[in-house]
């Protein structure tokens, strides 16, 4: 005979079978998700209905209707939950929030218990036991009952540490913890990590426990470096203090969570997106510095070839279709639609945004940061953004079929989209599309242009040092076509103290742009693959990235060493 247990999970699996089927019946989903999140949770042992939502393929409030459906039980409203404390004295503000349990009411004696997941029948039967009451269980929308659980139960109470407990481990033990973030010496190496960073222009800082060490690296023109670290034994205070300015929960290690600090460095306002991870020796910390004092969207700065330029400028200039950019993550292509954007503002256009996150702030554009939690996913919010009357709609990135076709349509109305792929060249852009699902007559009518691009180094101007490369590899990369009459001359990344000794200072874009034309459009129509596609594009004059990269360290910008690099890493 089947334990109970065993009985249990048995049962548990087919209710999660049941709600799979209904998300699918109620159009919550399609059967490919489902499949995705299946295959991920037999990889990671998790429970299926939880990996659709980390996944953000369900919203939570779809998947809280969806547990009432199938078990045919109320939804907890907002307005359900109590002014204060249910059975206070009988059931632990620990238990509570562990559980994510929220008692509601008790009407003689039954309780009404408002509970995140209500497929787990332990909580509700402990809490039966613990009350000597029936159970009348609710389904609690997690950003609605985490609410109320902040508001009843505050986490400064439950986490202040009896009296006598003054040899508990400092990880344990949050109150203690903020008061050693609060400290001078703390909050001064803190200031100290990031003031540095911002004033040599590092774009992210990592802050990474280990068992005997906090290393603390900043990336720089996109490499990482090793800076100064402290003291072992200020991990868990370091991290708090952090934690603390992004207005993130100190009591919370075992979830990531995301934040932002604003903070004036040297008389800028510099923002910095803040994101946590568990690791195995505490939480690994990465901030993200958005110096908008530093960041100019214009073509010049971007670097981009002057022919890309001007092509670029008569594909935003397009009354409708979709212009997209691709590259891998880090190759800048937020910042190039931003720049383009930026040419395109004016009063007599109405420009809407989509983004996840938005990292700059653009005076006069509408920006709208997703939320998949909350059902804000980038479908969601194109089809409402499309009764908003826009002119130009950026989407920050085109993740599926859903967002794919929504943006075709709202290119076949009369609208110009701009979007993001995660593509490594411009032709596998329209593959990519494809197997997503849009139609190669949609393709053929809407698509525009794509822009391919990498971001490489720029040479410091003040110790490059130029040097003849050897014939081997001017034949290898064919550098006396691109050079023209004028010797071949290559340059050196020789270090110096303007440069912090790397021989590099900043970065620009190189790239390629695909705009498709009449024998584009038959490979499309005929299926055709990346590569035929790309090889019509460079006999309409497209000029591979690589290319462009060899052209861009020929004139001194940068090292075939970076061009490599960045192209080769990518492709």
């Amino acid at each position: 005979m089947d334990s109970p247990i065993k009985a249990d999970a048995l049962s548990m699996a087919a209710q999660i079978n049941d709600l799979a089927d209904l998300l699918v019946a109620r159009g919550r989903c399609d059967q490919r998700a489902v499949e995705r999140a299946r295959r991920a949770a037999e990889q990671s042992g998790g429970r299926l209905d939880q990996i659709l939502l980390h996944l953000g393929l369900v919203s939570e409030q779809e998947m809280a209707q969806a547990y009432a459906d199938l078990l045919h039980i109320p939804l907890a409203a907002p307005d359900h939950y109590p002014e204060e404390p249910v059975l206070a004295d009988t059931l632990g503000m620990r238990f509570l929030r562990d559980a994510h349990a929220v008692p509601l009411a008790v009407h003689g004696d039954i309780l009404l218990l408002a509970l995140r997941d209500p497929l787990d029948g332990f909580t509700s039967a402990a809490i039966g036991a613990a009350t000597g009451l029936h159970v009348a269980c609710h389904v609690g929308v997690p950003i609605e009952l985490e609410a109320a659980l902040d508001r009843l139960y505050p986490r400064a109470e439950e986490n202040a540490p009896p009296p006598e407990d003054h040899d508990a481990p400092l990880e344990d033990d949050a109150e203690r913890l903020k008061d050693l973030a609060s400290e001078a010496p703390v909050i001064r190496l803190v200031n100290q990590i990031i003031g540095r960073a911002v004033e040599n222009h590092a774009s992210d800082i990592h802050i990474e426990p280990f068992e005997d060490r906090l290393r603390v690296r900043c990336r720089y023109d996109g490499v990482l470096r090793e800076v100064e670290s402290p003291p072992a034994q200020l991990i868990p205070a370091i991290i708090s203090r952090i934690k603390i300015m992004a207005r993130l929960d100190i009591a919370e290690r075992r979830l990531p969570q995301d934040g932002r600090i604003k903070l004036a460095v040297r008389g800028h306002e510099i923002d910095f997106r803040v994101s946590t991870i568990p690791s195995l020796y505490g939480e690994t910390v990465v901030l993200r510095v958005l110096d908008r004092s530093s960041v100019r969207f214009d073509y010049t700065t971007l670097g981009l070839a002057p022919d890309i330029v001007t092509r670029m400028r008569a594909l935003m200039a397009q009354p409708n279709g979709i212009v997209l950019v691709t590259g891998p993550t880090g190759s800048g292509k937020t910042t190039t639609l931003y720049t383009g954007l930026a040419d395109l503002n004016a009063v007599t256009r109405k420009v809407v945004t989509i983004e996840d996150p938005i990292e700059y702030q653009l005076d006069g554009i509408n920006q709208v940061q997703v939320r998949p939690q909350i059902g804000l996913t980038f479908a969601t919010l194109l089809r409402a953004i499309l009764r908003q009357d826009p002119d130009v709609i950026m989407v920050g990135e085109i993740r599926d079929i859903e967002t794919a076709q929504i943006a075709v349509q709202a290119a076949l109305t009369g609208h110009l989209v701009l979007s993001t792929l995660h593509t490594n060249s411009a032709a596998a852009a329209i593959i990519r599309l494809r197997d997503m699902g849009v139609e190669d007559y949609l393709l053929t009518a809407v698509l525009r242009g794509v822009l391919a691009q990498r971001l490489v180094r720029r040479l410091c101007n003040v110790c490059k040092t130029p040097y003849t490369p050897p014939p081997e590899l001017v034949e290898r990369l064919n550098l006396h076509r691109l050079a023209g009459d004028a010797p071949v001359t290559l340059f050196h990344a020789v270090g110096c103290a303007r440069c912090r000794h790397t021989g590099y200072s900043g970065r620009q874009a190189i790239a390629e742009l695909l705009a498709p034309d009449e024998t584009i459009e038959r490979l499309i129509f005929s299926r055709s693959d990346h590569m035929a596609i790309e090889r019509a594009a460079i006999a309409a004059g497209m000029v591979p990235i690589f290319t462009t990269g060899l052209t861009a360290a020929l004139h001194g910008e940068t090292t075939i060493e970076d061009v490599t690099r960045s192209v080769r890493a990518g492709t």
